[in-house]
């Protein structure tokens, strides 16, 4: 029988779990998908049923696990280094912090410092049996990160950098994995931390922390490079902020910060005189200075992350690097480390947060506390990153039926045909298939499609469908063999993870954007021959789609292609701003109904919004 692993992650932010059996992922789900609340920071329960219901079915047997049937279940950090830190973070800055202390103990007391009864007990809340014998087991949260980059990736042996806010202690850690072993050669240490730092920037230009990096890192492109705005403010960051060295350890400047033991990230008062302008309100206008600001830290970031890279080389001497942790998320930096050439061979765990980790306890339980060999083969063991829930087309019937919802059923052929006419009308299409995806990139089964050759598709997207602000990109798929003709490096990029940069003869010149301040609201610009997924920079974060991993996504594209020259599609996140991606075919047709989507494919059947009943929000 294989080794069954149950990994979970929970109690912070993006709670999840995964199942593997003998190292290889079976099952991997994001508690949000099925709570509708983004970022559910919840014990990841109805993530732990899907996995052992669902994931059981995928294994021999063909039936549902019961935790007894699990080898063990195995929790993605530490509790008790994490306390360790807490307490003597605040023991050095005491009485500094003293409210966010007594805030912070009743809890730890009460339920984390006890976090292997707590676990146990939620286990024992789902019904199932066999709660009581499960083995339970703690990783660190960077070897889960490492476990989560290294043991997926097509290398047998590679240096992996992990980077994010913090774990227990650690911020970041260079380790090299050799066949089933992972060491940990060095980490960077709480409160000195990469992510926090760009975490900070998050929270003074007006976006949420740990949700709104993203929006900094697409806000970044509209800062004008090599200004004097943007190297007064890069100077500040790094003479005020942050000593960044040679091997890209940093130490930041702890009088600037009040992250550690307060309530906000930054000391706002300080940093308003540091760079001459006020915290950015959320929701206010976009105007230069701030995009100033946000290049000045992405230039920072890049170059941080390219140091840690060149001191994981010589560190391991790997030709290989595998990536995790929350900064892997930024494409913009992965994509420079893939332009210098630092490596032969690149893999970013497409899971790269703490949601992530849920998959590398899981994997480190098995190759390192079980000692079971790695498979070998060479090659992506993440499946596409398509190992989350399925739904069938009885489902979807029923959820018509219940909705008193038209449709139609076609067969692959003419639903490929007629979906992708309908993409070069100009509509804009829901698209439910298969398995959804593992991690917070929508790569073509959980999407929202568009024509990418429309300069008003951009605007569209975001204002009528996805309800949120207007300057940010969209990402286009495109078909694998294809990614030359649209992008310089052509690199294969699955997981949506790279930035890459529209071919020089498919661009458009164009005014002098970084002249205008107007806020970018008001900046309306064509910049290539497929506009809405080109950046201000020329940028587009590329998805690769190949027929083996995603063939009915591969055949829309081709038959997209077909028809108009152009395999390529934008492709979003099939959701609406501030909800998670839609799971359930309800969950699609709800957003299909509530935004201003034209039509809505699941399986096979066709959904045209002028066909459907009014919408009612509850039957």
């Amino acid at each position: 029988m294989p080794r069954k692993i149950l990994g979970l992650s929970a109690f912070y932010h993006d709670s999840a779990a995964a199942l593997t059996a003998d190292g290889e992922t079976v099952f991997a789900a994001h508690e949000e998908r099925f709570t509708r609340l983004k970022h559910d920071a919840s014990f990841p329960g109805q993530a732990v049923l899907a996995c052992l219901e669902q994931g059981g079915r995928r294994l021999p047997g063909g039936k549902p696990l019961t935790l007894g049937d699990l080898d063990a279940a195995v929790f993605y950090e530490k509790p008790l280094l994490k306390f360790e830190r807490l307490l003597e973070t605040h023991y050095a800055r005491a009485p500094g912090g003293l409210r966010q202390f007594t805030a912070a103990m009743p809890v730890w007391i009460k339920e984390k410092l006890f976090l292997k009864k707590v676990l146990r007990d939620k286990l024992s809340g789902l019904g199932l049996r066999g709660a009581e014998g499960v083995k339970l087991l703690f990783t660190e949260h960077h070897l889960s990160h490492a476990a989560s980059a290294f043991y997926p990736s097509p290398f047998g042996e590679a240096a992996i950098l992990t980077v994010d806010g913090v774990g227990e202690w650690a911020a970041g850690s260079i380790g090299h994995g050799r066949g089933g072993d992972i060491e940990v050669l060095r980490e960077q240490r709480f409160p000195h931390s990469l992510g926090l730092l760009y975490s900070a920037f998050t929270y003074y230009t007006g976006f949420r922390v740990n949700s709104g990096e993203y929006k900094l890192m697409g806000l970044a492109p509209y800062g004008e490079p090599g200004s004097g705005a943007v190297k007064k403010f890069r100077e500040k960051i790094l003479s005020e902020l942050a000593d960044i060295k040679p091997d890209g350890s940093l130490r930041l400047n702890q009088d600037y910060f009040d992250y550690a033991v307060g309530p906000r990230m930054v000391v706002e008062e300080k940093w308003e005189e540091l760079f001459g302008l006020p915290p950015r309100a959320a929701e206010s206008a976009l105007t230069r200075e701030y995009c100033d600001l946000a290049l000045a830290i992405q230039e920072v970031t890049e170059e941080t992350v390219l140091k840690l890279a060149r001191e994981a080389k010589r560190l391991t001497g790997s030709k290989n690097l595998c990536l995790a942790g929350g900064v892997a998320l930024n494409c913009a930096a992965n994509g420079r480390l893939l332009r210098e050439n630092i490596f032969d061979g690149l893999w970013i765990q497409p899971a790269a947060g703490d949601a992530g980790g849920a998959l590398g306890a899981a994997l480190a339980a098995h190759h390192i506390y079980f000692g079971e060999p790695r498979a070998g083969g060479g090659k992506d063991r993440m499946r596409g990153a398509l190992l989350g829930a399925e739904y069938t087309e009885a489902d979807a019937l029923a959820m018509a039926a219940a909705r008193g919802a038209v449709w139609e059923r076609l067969e692959n052929g003419e639903l490929f045909d007629r979906t992708a006419g309908l993409l070069a009308g100009g509509a804009v299409v829901g698209w439910h298939q298969g398995r959804e995806e593992w991690g917070p990139r929508a790569l073509g089964n959980r999407s929202i499609l568009g024509d990418a050759r429309d300069p008003e598709m951009q605007r569209k997207l975001n204002l009528k469908i996805k309800h949120r602000e207007s300057f940010r990109p969209f990402a286009p798929s495109v078909l694998a063999e294809d990614a030359g003709l649209y992008f310089e490096k052509s690199s294969a990029s699955p997981y949506m993870l790279l930035t890459d940069y529209v071919r020089e003869e498919r661009r458009e010149s164009r005014p002098d954007a970084y002249a205008s301040l107007a806020p970018l609201e008001k900046l309306r610009l064509r910049r290539s021959d497929i506009p809405a997924v080109t950046h201000l920079d020329y940028s587009a974060r590329v998805q690769t789609v190949d027929a083996g991993d995603n063939p009915r996504y591969h055949a829309l594209l081709g038959a997209f292609k077909k028809r108009t020259g152009c395999g390529l599609l934008v492709n979003t996140s099939f959701n609406v701003r501030g909800e998670p991606i839609v799971s359930t075919p309800g969950d699609a047709y709800r957003c299909f109904m509530r935004t201003e989507l034209d039509y809505l494919v699941i399986g096979n059947l066709l959904f045209d919004k002028k066909q459907q009943p009014p919408w009612r929000e509850k039957l």
